[in-house]
């Protein structure tokens, strides 16, 4: 599909699809073997300056999803149907636009930064600013925070690892590409 890019540890990133494996939302793997995260030209733009930026940090940007199909998205909000954390399916995901991506922070070493909660747990404690978190925890989101809005992305306040660009609704939402496909579902 030309309206994507796919990303690759040339962009300077570590591509780890949390949702072709089991722990993620689902509990299960939705997207099917050999799936490959890919975004649109400008998030792929923005998503490269983040990754310069993090490496002049000595980390590493770790890219958990992007591009999302709308069978995928389906299956999330069928498990979760709070909008909150989840779009509604009937009405499109900017993961299913290509402009949002979710992301973490890797040490050198290729550990991890600690976030306070694991990607998609979907409860208060992923929110930005809170106050219950250790000093650690919060400077690790501050710094990732400001690693992708310098990029050109923004952010949503209730997942710490949640990023997209700033005019995402603009974009239409894409058919399944070649790039993520879905295991069929029952």
């Amino acid at each position: 599909m030309t309206d994507l890019i796919e990303l690759t540890a040339a962009d300077g990133v570590q591509i780890s699809l949390a949702y072709a494996t089991p722990d993620n939302l689902a509990g299960r793997p939705v997207y099917a073997p050999g799936a490959r995260a890919a975004l649109r030209p400008q998030a792929t733009d923005c998503l490269r300056r983040a990754a310069q930026a993090a490496r002049r940090a000595g980390l590493m940007l770790v890219v958990y999803d992007a591009y999302r199909p709308a069978a995928a998205q389906a299956i999330f909000w069928a498990t979760m149907p709070d909008p909150r954390y989840v779009a509604d399916a009937a009405l499109g995901s900017n993961h299913t636009r290509g402009v949002a991506v979710d992301v973490g922070l890797l040490e050198a070493s290729g550990q991890p930064l600690d976030m306070g909660t694991d990607f998609d747990d979907m409860r208060d404690q992923s929110h930005h600013d809170r106050d219950d978190l250790s000093p650690e925890v919060q400077r690790n989101r501050h710094l990732l925070l400001g690693i992708m809005l310098q990029a050109g992305f923004c952010s949503i306040s209730t997942e710490w690892w949640h990023y997209e660009l700033p005019n995402a609704q603009e974009y239409a939402l894409l058919p399944e590409s070649d790039m993520v496909r879905v295991y069929q579902t029952h």
